[in-house]
């Protein structure tokens, strides 16, 4: 079992291997060494590279956006795709506008891609957000396949449902960042929840159900 998210220690990010737990993953050579070897693929390592100097040139002053265009750039990626939510159709509109200012070539495919009803995953009307009236499924599997036609280079998600973003990860041939995960309560911020947990949301987080 891995427990980083417990670990108190943090003996990785400073080389002391004496000080590392005994189920640290940098104990296991195996594993690192074959994590090694796969950054030595083209693709891997300018990733890697490049997402580097991306943190190191922007740490602290730019916003996520600047830090994608500026990854994208360094990559050379010049064919963006964005798999958006009806939801922030609003949000998509500004950061194409923002996009296509900064060169880009942009393909945007909305949730409800191919208006298909959701009797076909055979969700019942009680299941539906709006009960007696025509709902058309989320279609990540559609945003994928589109932008894997299209040809993107880059696809970034703004705001998939959760699980959707995972069929959409599942299906996407081009790398993907997230420019903003889904949470309608707290406007877009999951980790609000978080910094809420000891406090406001005590009882919904830690319920004894």
């Amino acid at each position: 079992m891995y427990t980083c998210g417990l670990c108190g220690v943090h003996a990785c990010e400073i080389g002391e291997r004496g000080r590392m737990p005994k189920n640290c993953p940098c104990l296991e050579d195996k594993i690192l060494e074959e994590s090694k070897k796969l950054y030595l693929e083209d693709e891997n390592a300018k990733i890697a590279y490049q997402s580097a100097l991306v943190e190191s040139q922007g740490y602290c002053q730019k916003t996520r956006i600047e830090e994608i265009m500026d990854f994208a750039k360094k990559c050379n990626y010049k064919n963006i795709g964005v798999a958006f939510c009806l939801g922030l159709a609003k949000e998509m509109k500004l950061f194409n506008k923002i996009l296509r200012a900064n060169g880009f070539t942009v393909n945007s495919i909305i949730c409800k891609n191919g208006s298909i009803p959701k009797e076909e995953i055979n969700i019942k009307e009680e299941d539906k957000v709006s009960p007696c009236k025509y709902e058309a499924m989320c279609n990540p599997i559609g945003q994928a396949l589109f932008l894997n036609n299209a040809g993107t280079d880059f696809n970034i998600i703004l705001g998939l449902c959760v699980g959707h973003d995972s069929l959409f990860i599942k299906y996407s041939d081009a790398p993907i960042t997230v420019l903003s995960a889904k949470d309608r309560v707290l406007g877009h911020n999951p980790l609000a929840a978080l910094y809420l947990s000891e406090g406001y949301y005590n009882k919904k987080l830690f319920s004894k159900k």
